[in-house]
């Protein structure tokens, strides 16, 4: 059984430990992310976006390995028995161009290398090293070939340094049970040799330049848990063969040149929670096998060219999903009304696709919801009823985002709309086709630091409702009929940085 991931300390968000299992309806509760940068959209015009809490959310998997027991408690032993490790160890230093930190400064001969820094050896086999972990110290060089000598090694942890070259034969180290290479500037192929460690559970080496294939042989990988290789080159096809990797929890292969579909294999993992394919070229549908996982708790697939329309069951199938990105894709129909089902829900990105109908008022079911972005569809409402979902959300107390911009919403901005959430942040109703005045009761939500109207047929004053919103720093009225005096009170919105205000029938001085 491989090491069990403790919560790590710079994240808010928490997984179930390793061979853990979720229950139906627990949810991963995510506040940032760990210690990635999140993919940003692309082509995102709006103004406003959900902030992308855990757009890349699998990313947590590092951060919680960092400080997993397997390192945490491996044993120091200052025995040298049997040099091989050492003389290993020794080549590795070798190859090392650049130590800005000294990390490496204790590697001599004079002192036992079980002492050395970063290294930690079995209490049961003196001198062999169990442990390498040098991670986020500088480290410029390649990665010396010699490491793959080092037989007992059961963590190897070189992330976030400056490692350049191909990854190293490391097939000889059956003991292996986590590799993490990531954030480096490591290049070539993954080689197919490095499925010859069995033992393996954690694999991450996202954030390179790695190329080629995933080796076909991946699924000899039996006892994998986690699978990483996002932000690099990967090009192919998703291998229909991690089927045979039966306990497969997580899979990141995000922002990579992967295409194809998505092979229905990847939906039969009895306890997978987080799947993040976004930023690839693949295409077709989504295969129903991934709509049936009881335990996914996390799917992205954003900015792919995935299309069709989603199934009506969609929301009564995973029960525990909790962000939801297909953002940037081409899907089209309407939204399923079954979404409300998905009480754990945090994230809804259905933005840039080609979804019609109405925005369904069961949404309003979804209690967790953070952030609901459905910018740039052909989304509808033009009566009491089709706007009747802006009533409901009412109901979400969680909500800090709603971005409807760019969709066809006509007709005036309902009342209700001051009846959101205390805690929304972002509102964009901009380029859609809304005329009448601004109900004054807008200025309820003054939590508000983006309102974006721009780019319709509103009119009348602005001055009871813009004194109340104190916390704007964007705030977008261009393209609109808006009439009379520029409100003075807007001298008083002290954090404001942006205002559009332009292509209106605004008169008088500028206060």
């Amino acid at each position: 059984m491989g090491p069990q991931p403790a919560a790590h300390p710079a994240s808010n968000l928490t997984l179930p430990s390793s061979h853990t299992t979720a229950k139906p309806g627990e949810t991963m509760h995510q506040e940032r992310p760990p210690f990635c940068a999140i993919r940003t959209s692309k082509g995102n015009e709006g103004l406003v976006s959900p902030n992308r809490p855990a757009r890349r959310a699998m990313i947590l998997l590092l951060a919680l390995l960092l400080i997993s027991d397997g390192v945490g408690t491996a044993h120091c032993s200052t025995v040298s028995g049997n040099s091989t490790d050492m003389l290993s160890l020794l080549d590795f230093k070798r190859d090392i161009t650049n130590d800005p930190r000294q990390a490496l400064g204790s590697w001599n001969a004079s002192i036992p290398h079980c002492e050395w820094k970063g290294v930690n050896c079995s209490l049961t086999h003196p001198g062999r090293v169990t442990v390498l972990n040098l991670t986020e110290q500088g480290l410029s060089g390649s990665i010396s070939p010699s490491l793959g000598n080092l037989t007992f090694l059961e963590t190897l942890d070189l992330s976030t340094n400056s490692f350049t070259g191909e990854l190293p034969p490391l097939g000889r180290l059956h003991r292996l049970q986590q590799l993490l290479l990531s954030k480096n500037s490591l290049q070539g192929i993954i080689p197919a040799t490095l499925t010859n460690c069995s033992n393996l559970s954690y694999l991450d080496l996202y954030g390179n330049f790695l190329t080629g294939e995933i080796p076909l042989s991946i699924g000899l990988l039996s006892n994998l848990l986690w699978l990483q290789l996002s932000e690099n080159n990967i090009t192919g096809t998703i291998p229909p063969s991690l089927k045979n990797i039966s306990q497969l929890e997580a899979i990141d292969l995000a922002d990579n040149q992967l295409m194809g579909s998505i092979p229905h294999e990847i939906g039969q993992f009895p306890s997978m929670m987080g799947l993040v394919l976004g930023g690839n070229m693949l295409s077709g549908r989504i295969p129903t096998t991934v709509l049936n996982q009881s335990y996914l708790q996390i799917l992205d697939l954003s900015t792919n060219m995935i299309g069709s329309t989603l199934p009506s069951d969609f929301g009564d199938t995973p029960p525990s999903l909790t962000l939801l990105y297909l953002d940037y894709n081409m899907f089209e129909g309407y939204i399923p009304a079954s979404l409300g089902n998905t009480s754990g829900l945090s994230v809804l990105d259905l933005s840039y696709n080609k979804l019609t109908g109405q925005v369904p008022s069961s949404l309003g079911r979804l209690g967790m919801l953070n952030n609901l972005n459905l910018q740039n569809n052909k989304l509808e409402a033009k009566d009491i009823q089709s706007w009747e979902f802006i009533d409901t959300l009412s109901n979400c107390r969680s909500l800090q985002v709603l971005a409807l911009g760019k969709n066809q919403l006509k007709g005036a901005i309902p009342s209700s709309i001051g009846n959101l959430s205390s805690k929304l942040q972002g509102l964009g109703l901009d380029a859609n086709d809304l005329s009448g005045t601004i109900p004054t009761n807008i200025g309820n939500l003054s939590g508000l630091t983006t309102l974006a109207l721009r780019e319709n047929k509103l009119h009348g004053s602005i001055e009871g409702w813009v004194r109340n919103l104190r916390n704007l720093t964007v705030l977008a009225l261009d393209g609109n009929n808006f009439t009379g005096p520029i409100p003075t009170s807007i001298s008083n919105l002290a954090r404001l940085k942006k205002l559009y205000l332009a292509n209106n029938e605004f008169e008088g001085p500028i206060p």
